[in-house]
């Protein structure tokens, strides 16, 4: 037979067959080649097609305490305490990542054994002292760390454990990529950590929902102008997210971290679906829906591209920043074409009634055009009854904090 790939019982058995008539060949020579290569082309199908059970890991621990003559209290430095290893030994308690780690070292236990994975192996240990950069106790106070009752102590005890479930959604295998193909709009420093945090939590909240696969190119000028309309009614908001959703675009709400300085991002998940992330740090409409315009533009112009796979947003930075400039362009023409703008002349000096009639001729929230005159005033205590103070996180989130 001509040497392949093995793909099925028969072309096993065909293989097999041939090994026994050439199994006397000499190095060397054609059939001693193609004796050596069916071997390995049968060990390769024999070890994927008929996996050997690892030994549990129970046992496996039993086992090197009997080679090794260990009693139960010579696994407290690996485990944690007395109970503890009663715990673990008993099938009680499960082994957390920390303690694999310490088997692995202290035992030369394999990790795949510990782990009950063939192949399994640890995340590099420099990746995970980085989670204790994180801003742990804070994460742990918002309840990020879903079905974790302990305390900070028992958390930062956990943290691998912790961090891998809190990362699943991202599908990656490192922590490095959410430093990486980020833009950043700030006039301050940012907490890289608390960002990649709240980067986490928010593709978290967005993985919970199933919505329709998105299409690139959806998000044009047209749709945010479709958008634009429903600011015109009184729970414009919320139904901007279902506007949102219906088309494969994640709106989820989170409010930033201490050091982060955010007001919005937008974020390409691991299948390719863009997340609009607002933290409504300013309750009001006029800001609601510009930054949620910003962070769709950034998505039209360029997440969809694959220029970039996050943008995380300061909207209080006045920066020349290219991509900004752009993502600022489309937001501001799509709630209020320059042209129409130009023609009202609305300003500081305009009535608050001349406000409410512009907006009533383009359907939109009055709220967006007064906001507009203070931006461009540099006046932000004019107009305060009419940018919409105080309605936007009570009606998404059910409280105003």
């Amino acid at each position: 037979m001509k040497p392949k790939i093995i793909k099925t019982e028969a072309e096993h058995a065909e293989a097999m067959a041939r090994i026994e008539e050439i199994f006397n060949a000499q190095p060397g020579t054609p059939e001693g080649d193609e004796l050596e290569l069916l071997s390995m082309l049968v060990e390769q199908y024999e070890q994927e097609a008929f996996p050997i059970d690892l030994p549990d890991p129970v046992a496996a621990i039993q086992f090197r305490m009997e080679q090794q003559g260990l009693k139960n209290k010579d696994l407290i430095p690996f485990i944690g305490s007395p109970s503890k290893v009663s715990e673990v030994l008993s099938g009680q308690r499960g082994l957390s990542l920390a303690m694999i780690r310490n088997l692995v070292k202290g035992l030369g236990i394999p990790a795949a054994v510990l782990i009950g994975k063939p192949g399994a192996t640890l995340k590099p240990e420099g990746e995970v002292a980085e989670y204790k950069r994180y801003p742990i106790a804070e994460m742990l106070k918002r309840g990020w760390f879903e079905d974790f009752t302990g305390t900070l102590a028992e958390a930062k005890s956990q943290l691998e454990d912790l961090f891998v479930k809190l990362m699943a959604p991202l599908g990656e295998t490192t922590i490095t990529p959410a430093f990486n193909r980020q833009h950043i709009r700030s006039g301050s420093e940012h907490d890289k950590y608390a960002l990649a945090a709240w980067r986490i939590r928010v593709i978290g909240l967005a993985a919970k929902e199933t919505l329709r696969a998105y299409r690139k190119g959806t998000v044009t000028a047209a749709f945010m102008s479709s958008l634009a309309q429903l600011s015109y009614l009184r729970d414009g908001p919320k139904l901007a997210g279902e506007f949102l959703n219906k088309s494969g675009v994640h709106l989820v709400y989170e409010r930033h971290l201490p050091k982060t300085h955010l007001d919005g991002a937008a974020i390409r998940m691991p299948d390719g679906s863009p997340v609009i992330a607002l933290t409504l740090r300013y309750d009001r409409l006029d800001n609601f829906w510009f930054t949620l315009f910003h962070e769709l533009a950034h998505v039209s112009l360029h997440l969809d591209s694959d220029e970039m796979e996050a943008f995380y947003d300061d909207l209080n930075d006045e920066g020349k920043d290219p991509c900004e400039k752009e993502a600022d362009s489309l937001a501001s023409e799509a709630l209020i074409p320059v042209a129409k703008w130009k023609t009202a002349q609305l300003n500081r000096g305009s009535s608050p009634q001349a406000i409410k009639e512009f907006a009533a001729q383009l359907r939109i929230s009055e709220a967006i055009p007064a906001g507009r005159i203070r931006f461009e005033e540099k006046d932000y205590k004019l107009f305060n009854q009419q940018i919409g103070m105080g309605k936007v996180r009570v009606m998404l989130t059910g409280n105003n904090n």
